[in-house]
This record gives C-alpha cells, sequence and structure tokens, in this order.
C-alpha cells in the first residue's frame, strides 16, 4: 500500500513539472512545438551585415578580404585584423577635384576613374569583402565604402556588426601593419545610381513635397555648428534629425530591427516613404541608407553632394 502511495504521488510531481515546463517554455524563448517563439530578437538581421563569428569562420579563406575603412593610417597607429586593407572612402571619391563646396565634390568617382581605383587597391568581385570601422567614434566611413561598392555592382560585400570594438573584444589577431595592396584588373561597365539622388533633383522633389529628408548628423550641427568649413551652419529645409548613431548600440552593434523601425516610426517615417539621407559630405547618410534599405525601406537614396553643397547654393533653415 505504502509503494502505491510513493508511485501516485511521484506521477503527480511528474505531472505538475511538464504542465510548468509547458506554461514557461515560451517566456524564456525557447521554440514552442510549433517552431515559434514569444521574443522579438535584439540584433539586426540583413543582408549585408555580419557578426564576428563570421570573420572567424571564413577570415583564413584565400578570397577573404577584410577592409578597414579608418585606413592605413589608423591601422599603423592603433592596430587592426591582422591582413586587414586600409581604404578611406576619399580614394574612391572626388575629393581632389576642386573643394568642399564645389559641383560633384567628394562624390563617388565615375566608373571609368572608380574602376582603376580598385584595381589599384585589388578589390576584386571575386573576394568575399568584409568591411569594418570604428562604429562608435567613426563617421559611417564602413557604409560609405559598402554603399559605393554596392553603386558599382558588387554583390560580396558585408559590414562587420560591431566594427573594430567586436574584432578587439574577440581576441582576433592583431597587427599594426596594413595588408600591402595587390593590383588587378578591375572593370566597372555601369554604375547603378539608384540609391543616390544629386542637388538638381532633391531640389525638385522638395518642391513637391514629396520626400523625407533624414539629417543623420550630430543635432548641434542641425541647429547651426559649422564645424567643418560649412558654408553656412544649420539644415536643409524641412529636415529631420536623426543622427546616424541613433542606430547603434553602446557595444558599437546595430540596434534589433523592430528598434530602428520605432525610432523612424516616432519621427513621422514609413517604409513606403520617399526617403533622402544626408550629412555634411554623404559619409555618415550612406550609412544610414544602406541600413534603412537592408531594413526594409524600399526608397532612400544618399545625397552624396550633401550639406556642404546645398550650403553652398541653397537656403538653409
Amino acid at each position: 500500500m505504502k509503494k502505491k502511495l510513493i508511485f501516485k504521488a511521484l506521477i503527480t510531481i511528474l505531472l505538475l513539472m511538464l504542465v510548468f515546463t509547458g506554461c514557461t517554455s515560451n517566456d524564456s524563448g525557447e521554440v514552442s512545438p510549433e517552431g515559434e517563439t514569444d521574443t522579438v530578437s535584439d540584433v539586426f538581421v540583413g543582408d549585408k551585415i555580419v557578426d564576428i563569428e563570421y570573420v572567424k569562420a571564413n577570415m583564413n579563406n584565400d578570397n577573404f578580404m577584410a577592409i578597414d575603412a579608418r585606413g592605413p593610417e589608423a591601422i599603423t597607429k592603433s592596430g587592426s585584423l591582422e591582413n586587414a586593407t586600409g581604404v578611406i572612402w576619399q580614394q574612391l571619391s572626388t575629393v581632389a577635384d576642386g573643394k568642399s563646396g564645389d559641383a560633384n565634390w567628394g562624390v563617388v568617382l565615375d566608373k571609368e576613374r572608380l574602376s582603376s581605383a580598385l584595381s589599384e587597391i585589388g578589390i576584386t568581385r571575386d573576394k568575399d569583402i568584409v568591411v569594418f570601422a570604428d562604429t562608435q567614434k567613426g563617421w559611417g566611413d564602413d557604409g560609405r565604402i559598402l554603399w559605393t561598392l554596392t553603386l558599382a555592382g558588387y554583390d560580396n560585400v558585408k559590414i562587420l556588426d560591431g566594427g573594430i570594438l567586436a574584432i578587439e573584444n574577440a581576441g582576433l589577431n592583431t597587427s599594426k601593419e596594413p595588408a600591402p595592396y595587390v593590383p588587378a584588373q578591375v572593370t566597372i561597365d555601369n554604375m547603378d545610381l539608384t540609391s543616390s539622388i544629386d542637388t538638381d533633383e532633391l531640389e525638385s522633389l522638395i518642391a513637391d513635397d514629396s520626400v523625407k529628408i533624414i539629417d543623420t548628423r550630430d543635432i548641434s550641427e542641425y541647429d547651426g555648428a559649422a564645424n567643418y568649413g560649412e558654408n553656412a551652419g544649420g539644415h536643409i529645409p524641412g529636415s529631420i534629425s536623426i543622427n546616424f548613431l541613433e542606430l547603434v548600440k553602446e557595444d558599437g552593434t546595430l540596434k534589433s530591427n523592430a528598434d530602428i523601425d520605432a525610432i523612424m516610426s516616432a519621427n513621422g517615417i514609413a517604409k513606403d516613404d520617399s526617403i533622402v539621407t544626408y550629412c555634411t559630405a554623404g559619409i555618415r547618410s550612406a550609412y544610414m541608407q544602406q541600413i534603412l534599405e537592408m531594413n526594409g525601406y524600399t526608397n532612400v537614396r544618399n545625397y552624396d553632394e550633401s550639406y556642404y553643397r546645398w550650403s553652398e547654393i541653397n537656403e538653409v533653415e
């Protein structure tokens, strides 16, 4: 009799444990029997974003190319991923043509000149290219290079989520010697400029009141600080201030897709809006353009000439 009572008690305890587990498994984010969870990922998911685990798994492959968008001087000064190639956005842009504020200054090189620049560095289409920078203290340089290569038709380029800090935290081998350039033949037949916009077209969209303009600079610049030789402080009339760093968490990784949507929604921006991003020279704004595009914003373009040019020839607020 005593054994039967003990057996029944054990059965009762097991049943209670099963019920309790079934009621609480989804609260901890575990997969339900239907393969779904009730939690939302805190990680940004995009087709041009990779994490440090991707770098670890691929960095020793022959076709892997890590580009440190801070450039060779930064690598020499503070170190970078071993065998990283230092490239700055200026190498792929028209900064040698005139001065800031001039028409077409600082924009992406045309297909012939860009072909030559990429050939000199050795950035070829067969490479598995991962670009990174200092996500917390930089200017979105990695996003600018990603955007530039996208215009050139490269479909094998990604940004490392978390940038140089992710590399350092992972304990990967670092070096203060940038990888030497290995020249190779690169020919760009066409430039896909659908994610770019020039001053004339932006003026037309503003006149038609058919665009949402995002100022990706710091709020102090939006409010009038002219820190980088701009012709006048202020912002493009009607633009919305969203610092590109608002998309980034304290650890340097991107906020989740849902969190970024919430930021946009709070500023009255929908995924099907016609959107233009800008900054001082089209760097921070290129970063935001790429992130928004990955997050499902279907018509977002980077104003390449940006505020340098706008403040030179147009009224500002």
